[in-house]
């Protein structure tokens, strides 16, 4: 039965007509008061990673909000706060009457959590994504438990790396020479022992932060059939996270080396290689930086920029000439994405849209740029 006044309609159904207002007609659908600029992107991604539940104080997708304001959920940082943020931002911009010059898309992705290589990997090559003409896009960053704010202007390029090592095979009760698993323990003291060196890098110098160097983990070791016999082959899988300003041919080449040093027979493959680093500007010269830097300072906000120290879906947006910054706007808030009781207080989502709003209706002022011709 349809309702009879505004007051007794269901939300959704009042939602769904304020959408319908929206003059979305082609070829200039009136998302943005000048459609001739480049757009403002906002990206999230909607997937999760998984949980281990009998760790956690609360059902992880209950969204249980205990006493003090904290809810509890997976994504709770990682990143659907984002998410709403965006659209609470949005509506409240809308609600308020404001039009902006350039128009705001959002985008809501899959597939981040497992590398985005069928989420935007993909999506930044389709026309689809031409269409949305981004010159500036906006996507996940981390909280800070301090007082400041971070904002991530590039990211650390995944390095997934096996090393395969061949040898003579025989009866554990020899002493065989040229073993597999001796030319491998070569090459993964050589890689840990680069994986220290950058660790006293990072610890002995106060202005560096995690994503400035280069991390490395032994993740799996492989080989072998039984306890007295000597394999024919090994193998060890390395995560490096690459630094932006690494010079990557050379840094394979250093890959090679150490392969090379240990003997003959050893080789590695790659299972991820991301060779297209990007830094966004951060200097005021630049307009975007400026307009988001201007109102963190309006408001403020301390900011930190970082460099990104895992990977996120703005590799693909920036390596496709698009600036972007990661930004979660989470202070006094402990990191716990991917942990076990991951949470966030509902006072600092409720602050994180105010943000965004005054955020949103900068970027999407900035004027016309020689980009946008």
């Amino acid at each position: 039965m349809a309702s009879k006044t505004p007051e007794d309609e269901h939300p959704s159904v009042t939602l769904f007509r304020q959408y319908l207002r929206i003059r979305t007609v082609q070829p200039e659908p009136d998302y943005g008061t000048n459609p001739k600029l480049s757009s403002l992107l906002l990206n999230s991604h909607t997937d999760v990673v998984p949980v281990f539940k009998e760790h956690w104080s609360h059902d992880p997708f209950e969204a249980f909000k205990d006493a003090e304001g904290y809810i509890y959920a997976r994504g709770a940082q990682d990143m659907k706060c984002v998410s709403i943020q965006y659209l609470e931002a949005v509506r409240r911009l809308k609600a308020e009457g404001h039009h902006f010059p350039r128009t705001i898309h959002m985008t809501f992705v899959p597939d981040e959590e497992v590398g985005g290589h069928r989420g935007m990997e993909l999506f930044v090559q389709r026309p689809e994504f031409q269409a949305l003409k981004a010159g500036f896009a906006l996507d996940e960053g981390l909280a800070n438990p301090t007082s400041a704010f971070t904002v991530f202007y590039s990211e650390r390029s995944p390095w997934w790396v096996r090393v395969t090592s061949t040898g003579k095979p025989g009866h554990g009760s020899r002493f065989i020479e040229d073993t597999a698993a001796e030319k491998l323990h070569k090459v993964v003291s050589s890689i840990l022992a680069f994986r220290e060196k950058e660790r006293q890098r990072l610890q002995t110098n106060p202005h560096l932060k995690l994503g400035a160097v280069t991390s490395v983990n032994l993740t799996k070791l492989e080989g072998g059939v039984a306890y007295n016999v000597v394999p024919a082959t090994m193998s060890a899988s390395f995560d490096f996270r690459v630094a932006p300003d690494v010079d990557l041919k050379a840094f394979e080449e250093q890959l090679q080396s150490w392969c090379q040093a240990a003997g003959e027979g050893v080789t590695f493959e790659f299972a991820q290689k991301w060779t297209k680093p990007r830094i966004t500007r951060t200097d005021n010269s630049d307009p975007w930086w400026a307009a988001f830097s201007g109102v963190c300072k309006d408001m403020n906000l301390t900011l930190e920029p970082e460099i990104f120290p895992a990977a996120t879906d703005s590799r693909y947006i920036r390596a496709v000439g698009v600036p972007a910054l990661g930004f979660s706007p989470m202070n006094h808030t402990p990191v716990l994405l991917h942990d076990h009781d991951e949470r966030l207080h509902e006072a600092v989502f409720l602050r994180g849209i105010d943000i965004y709003t005054r955020l949103l209706s900068a970027l999407a002022s900035v004027p016309a740029l020689p980009s946008d011709s």
